[in-house]
């Protein structure tokens, strides 16, 4: 799940909204939207991301946290190390390797390190 996906779920349950129901407001499949919950699609696109907003009625805070985890959910990322240090190729590949036995408490430890180290060096 990306989170942006779980974000949708819970707004979905904490309004008693089905699936069906919001696939059918979007114009939208409930099939995709599904895949879209669950990380197996690619963030949406602008359009369809506004009118969500729209569909849960959102205020400012809220759309512009949407909008932010929509920019860091594509389920399928592609990182180019050419031309950096071989460091940076080896955490890519080990990275690649092993997430998915990492666990959450592991996944949010190197989130966090790598958000702290990267707004240190600004």
């Amino acid at each position: 799940m990306t989170p942006l996906g779980a974000k949708i779920r819970q707004l979905r349950d904490e309004r008693g909204i089905s699936l069906k129901e919001m696939a059918a407001a979007l114009n939208v499949s409930s099939a995709y939207l599904s895949a879209l919950e669950h990380g197996k699609r690619g963030k949406p696109t602008g359009f369809l991301l506004h009118r969500m907003i729209a569909f849960f009625n959102v205020i400012w805070d809220e759309a512009e946290e949407l909008q932010r985890l929509a920019e860091i959910s594509d389920p399928k990322v592609t990182i180019d190390t050419g031309g950096l240090v071989p460091e940076a190729t080896e955490l890519t590949n080990r990275l690649a390797g092993e997430i998915r036995r990492l666990d959450t408490e592991d996944l949010r430890f190197l989130r966090d390190e790598l958000v702290r180290r990267a707004g240190r060096k600004r």
